[in-house]
């Protein structure tokens, strides 16, 4: 308690002390304040733009994997018709490492580097087909007639999870984890009609 107490009493006079050196001297001030905000006026003027808004990793990154998702892996394909009659018509493509990854639930987002964080290492993933079936020809909007073919997965990721802090108690905790995710490849094969481009 008494350590609490000496280094509440220390901040608080260094804090003191920096306000009431910064405001004291003119040319802290007029650097600090002023030279900033002409600097900043005059970018504005000439940029013809707002001012700059600091914007943390962290929601730039959500954004950016929002957009990943939606271009790689929300969309159904709609492939052309297979010919001949013993094509083959099997699921050909297993999800990539990064889908299987992307699917995890994301337990590592949003730690403080130093404070608290969470790490994935040494990741091994196995993929199992699980269900691959071809449906009768039907009507789909804003596609037309086409076939269904279901590709499920079983993805198996074991990796060991590394969870650290180093402040205010400094602690270190490995542990083996595995997780199943379920990924799903269904895309439409068109039943008839010209190729497309």
């Amino acid at each position: 308690m008494d350590g609490l107490v000496k280094f509440l009493k220390r901040t608080l006079l260094y804090t003191g002390l920096g306000l009431l050196l910064s405001c004291n001297s003119g040319c802290s001030y007029k650097i600090l304040h002023g030279m900033f905000w002409t600097q900043t006026v005059d970018y504005v003027k000439f940029w013809q733009t707002t001012p700059f808004i600091p914007v943390s990793p962290y929601f730039s990154q959500l954004i950016e994997d929002t957009y990943i998702d939606e271009e790689r892996y929300s969309k159904v394909p709609v492939l052309d018709p297979v010919e001949g009659e013993n094509a083959p018509l099997f699921c050909m493509d297993p999800p990539y490492p990064d889908e299987v990854m992307r699917a995890l639930p994301d337990d590592t987002q949003g730690g403080v580097p130093f404070l608290a964080e969470t790490q994935r290492n040494n990741v091994r993933i196995t993929t199992e087909p699980i269900v691959d079936k071809m449906e009768e020809c039907r009507f789909y909007p804003l596609v037309g007639p086409a076939r269904m073919h279901k590709c499920h997965y079983k993805c198996t990721v074991h990796f060991d999870k590394i969870t650290r802090s180093d402040w205010p108690i400094p602690f270190y905790f490995k542990d083996q984890t595995t997780e199943v995710v379920y990924v799903d490849h269904d895309h439409l094969i068109r039943c008839a009609g010209p190729a497309t481009e």
